[in-house]
């Protein structure tokens, strides 16, 4: 597991792995990572019919431990019965609080992926927030994790991870969440185990 407290030298070798991904991705895999966000935003419109930011929301309370595809399947099928089903209670309940109505920033976690996930979602141009999930980590860690605990949910691992995201960003001249989804879409295609 990745210190919350390291040295300047492992910080710098976090960040140069992150640059290292990057400069891996062919010319198709950089360009369907810079939409990623993008895409997930019109996504977001379309099965909200038109309230971004909810859609955004409810995919980011129904997105842990899930596939993209599965995580699409599941907001879909909440807006179209009105209501979430089909993961665990607490997602659930917050899915279904953001189609009620409640603002997601009220809802979810601001400060861990779930939060940043929205964030990314409602706006994909946004130029700080990063979603730190075990992909990104396991970029960093340059290792694949499996089913270890990479303990994401204690804030200054995740705040750790964020800011080498955005370090790297600043060197390659791009927004931390597109240098996130580049790096994912690598790694995925890669074969990445799969929980």
């Amino acid at each position: 597991m990745i210190p919350v407290k390291c040295t300047e030298k492992q910080r710098a070798a976090y960040t140069q792995a992150i640059i290292d991904q990057w400069n891996t991705a062919t010319p198709d895999q950089v360009q369907r990572g810079r939409q990623w966000y993008v895409t997930a935003h019109k996504i977001a419109a379309e099965i909200a019919e038109g309230e971004t930011e909810k859609g955004a929301g409810v995919l980011a309370a129904l997105s842990a431990n899930k596939s993209w595809s599965e995580n699409c399947r599941l907001a879909r099928k909440a807006f179209t019965e009105g209501k979430a089903s089909g993961h665990v209670r607490d997602a659930i309940t917050k899915a279904n609080r953001i189609m009620a109505g409640i603002d997601p920033s009220e809802v979810l976690p601001m400060h861990i992926k779930t939060g940043f996930f929205y964030v990314c979602i409602a706006d994909p141009e946004h130029t700080d927030a990063v979603v730190i999930d075990r992909h990104a980590h396991d970029i960093a860690a340059r290792e694949i994790y499996g089913q270890r605990d990479r303990g994401l949910g204690a804030v200054g691992r995740y705040n750790l991870l964020a800011d080498c995201y955005r370090d790297a960003a600043q060197k390659i001249g791009e927004i931390p969440s597109k240098v996130q989804a580049v790096t994912w879409v690598v790694h995925i295609e890669r074969g990445s185990p799969r929980p």
